[in-house]
């Protein structure tokens, strides 16, 4: 039953295989080349607290070089729900021509028959989502090294979290089609659901699954040590109690703001609420708990409406 559910599972494999491949044509070179760009610079002197003037403008050519490229691996957030999406397809083409009732006369239950197809499309997933954090993890090594990894375009795309979200997109997709049983309107229907929920934990959902922390500091000084590479959720002028600080409002109706503004707050102090470096793994492990669980739930209960309603 495993050989011929993988045979079954090959095609959505190949297109799966087919995109990572892509990938790694793509990201290989570039990745090599920002790299070299990166050891030529010798940037590694520059990822300290207070980086001198010449390491600032160094870095900064070298983000402005390859701020495009950047960008364009910001869109890989994507592939998961892709990924996910393409494995779900077999359940649902079977279950939608029926063919499965063909398997369920060959001396195989229903039971076999679902832990095989999920089974063997859970596992693909695995891999898939592996393959692409190892990629993306490796291109942006010299990013991270200067910028962190708190921002949410690396954060989707390093550590375990894609995991969680391939294993969502398959569960939603599988759920959608098993009750909706027509395959194409189903995946599509699953693919959005899963960009809806992820717009919502990135923009939302994620600056509250862990207490932020907050630091106040002297406007014309260096920021704490904890805020480097955070995630900064806010920022403003203070007093030094962390409090909103008050503008000089007079200036605001002057005949000359250039020369009556102070260039400062009048409390002289910024106030930050941060995720800082060290909440990355926490952030990573809850998500990938709750996209992993629903995930895995989802598929759970598609076996069960499969098992129970499908004739």
């Amino acid at each position: 039953m495993i050989w011929v559910g993988w045979r079954q599972q090959r095609a959505e494999a190949a297109i799966v295989a087919a995109m990572l491949a892509g990938l790694a044509v793509v990201l290989l070179p570039t990745g090599l080349n920002v790299a070299s760009a990166f050891d030529a610079g010798h940037l590694a002197s520059c990822t300290g607290a207070r980086p001198s003037q010449s390491c600032q403008q160094a870095v900064d050519q070298f983000l402005v070089r390859f701020n495009g490229l950047g960008g364009l691996i910001a869109w890989l957030t994507l592939l998961p729900g892709l990924v996910g999406t393409v494995l779900a397809a077999p359940l649902l083409v079977s279950l939608e021509q029926g063919t499965q009732r063909l398997d369920w006369t060959q001396s195989i239950t229903r039971r076999r028959w679902l832990v095989t197809k999920l089974g063997l499309a859970a596992a693909a997933a695995v891999v898939a989502a592996g393959v692409l954090v190892l990629l993306v993890t490796w291109w942006r090594m010299p990013f991270v090294r200067l910028q962190g990894r708190m921002d949410n375009s690396v954060f989707d795309s390093e550590g375990t979290v894609v995991l969680g979200y391939t294993l969502f997109a398959l569960g939603l997709c599988t759920l959608v089609g098993v009750l909706w049983r027509r395959a194409v309107p189903a995946l599509m229907v699953g693919f959005a659901g899963y960009f809806a929920v992820r717009i919502l934990f990135d923009t939302v959902v994620r600056q509250h699954l862990l207490s932020p922390l907050q630091a106040t500091w002297r406007a014309d000084g260096p920021a704490p040590a904890s805020a480097q590479h955070a995630w900064v959720l806010r920022q403003f002028p203070s007093d030094r109690l962390g409090h909103l600080a008050p503008f000089d409002i007079s200036c605001a109706h002057g005949p000359a703001i250039a020369t009556n503004c102070p260039s400062k707050p009048v409390g002289g102090y910024m106030h930050a609420v941060y995720h800082p470096a060290s909440h990355f793994w926490p952030l990573q492990g809850i998500e990938t708990a709750i996209f992993g669980g629903v995930g895995l739930a989802m598929l759970a209960f598609a076996a069960w409406w499969v098992h129970e309603r499908v004739s």
